[in-house]
């Protein structure tokens, strides 16, 4: 039972009726100010997210509103002691509560910090479950401290505690070694972003494009309509191809003339092909020359960029360079060429006389 005397012996029960009045002012008066702080800092944050603010300014008020009001009840009364005639194990006591609270408002800061920071990435075409995966990781750690340095704090031994933990995620670590290799490799997905979901990717002799970044595999969905399951260490480990990330497509192609083509029309078709190329949309011309006397034929050589990513609309525009091409030619009287062979045959009566 507990000693009512003793209690009342507590040198903070020694301090005058008027410190005790001054006392509850201040941390009445603390308690105030804090709720204040927070209804501006609450209403300065949805004025910046409606305005569309940069993350700089929100993210800091964000994670302020996020203040609890037991913390600011805990330090209100810390305040008020502070003006009280404290005994040692008073003081004590208050001082561990204050730090104990400190420990579990950090611990809602930062995760509210790693929860905002998550709904940017998913924001930014992120959002696939790594992302969900690493808010567990990241929540699970900040609990883990706030917990342990708690218990530190109310006096309990947590060294035998954090080594049996060590030991056991070794074991743990040991036995699922290959999924946790897996979901690293997501974590790393999700962090370093070398593709997203939407992206079209070359691994290996796989075409597809990516579908879904789960926490073991990462869904392609191929040109020719299957589905092919890929575990993300082993395409972390490979050379990947992003054609999702392609700003430009440099195209390279030939054309081939017949050798009676006339020289100033041998002149003229780099400029037609020029011509061709810079009257189509989305393209940026680099070279046309005449480049080498082929078996059968005169060859050209011609460089051109397109500026877009879509397939289909580098398609379109050879397609159209293409028709160009046979008009103009056509109005030139130039031919294309095609593999052809002159056999000379002499006669029996030609080789006698000789």
């Amino acid at each position: 039972m507990v000693d009512f005397e003793k209690v009342l012996a507590l040198p903070i029960f020694s301090n005058s009726p008027l410190v005790w009045i001054a006392a509850a002012t201040v941390a009445v008066g603390v308690f105030g100010l804090l709720l204040a702080v927070r209804r501006a800092v609450r209403s300065y944050h949805r004025k910046f997210e409606e305005a569309g603010a940069a993350a700089l300014v929100q993210v800091p008020l964000h994670v302020l509103s996020r203040t609890t009001l037991p913390f600011f009840v805990v330090l209100a009364l810390f305040t008020g002691l502070r003006v009280l005639a404290l005994g040692e194990t008073t003081a004590r006591v208050s001082a561990t509560a204050i730090t104990i609270a400190l420990f579990w408002q950090t611990g809602i800061w930062a995760a509210a910090t790693a929860t905002t920071w998550l709904e940017r990435k998913r924001q930014q075409r992120s959002a696939f479950a790594s992302v969900g995966i690493i808010g567990v990781v990241i929540n699970g750690v900040i609990w883990s401290f706030v917990i342990l340095l708690t218990l530190d704090n109310l006096g309990v031994d947590i060294t035998a505690l954090v080594a049996g933990l060590g030991i056991g995620g070794i074991a743990i670590a040991l036995a699922v070694q290959n999924i946790f290799g897996d979901l690293f490799a997501s974590l790393s997905i999700a962090l370093d972003r070398p593709f997203v979901e939407g992206d079209f990717l070359v691994v290996g002799e796989v075409l597809g494009t990516v579908e879904t970044i789960g926490i073991k595999s990462t869904r392609l969905r191929s040109l020719s309509g299957e589905q092919v399951v890929m575990p993300n260490a082993d395409l972390l480990g490979s050379r990947v191809r992003n054609y999702g990330r392609l700003v430009e497509r440099r195209v390279l192609f030939a054309t081939a003339v017949t050798y009676d083509t006339p020289i100033e029309a041998i002149r003229r078709i780099p400029q037609v092909i020029r011509g061709i190329v810079e009257g189509q949309a989305d393209t940026r011309f680099d070279r046309s020359h005449f480049v080498a006397h082929g078996a059968s034929s005169l060859d050209f050589e011609t460089v051109y960029y397109v500026r877009s990513s879509d397939y289909n609309r580098y398609m379109d525009i050879q397609q159209a360079i293409n028709l160009g091409l046979h008009k103009e030619f056509a109005r030139l009287g130039v031919e294309f060429a095609y593999p052809t062979q002159k056999v000379l045959v002499a006669s029996l009566a030609m080789k006698e006389a000789a």
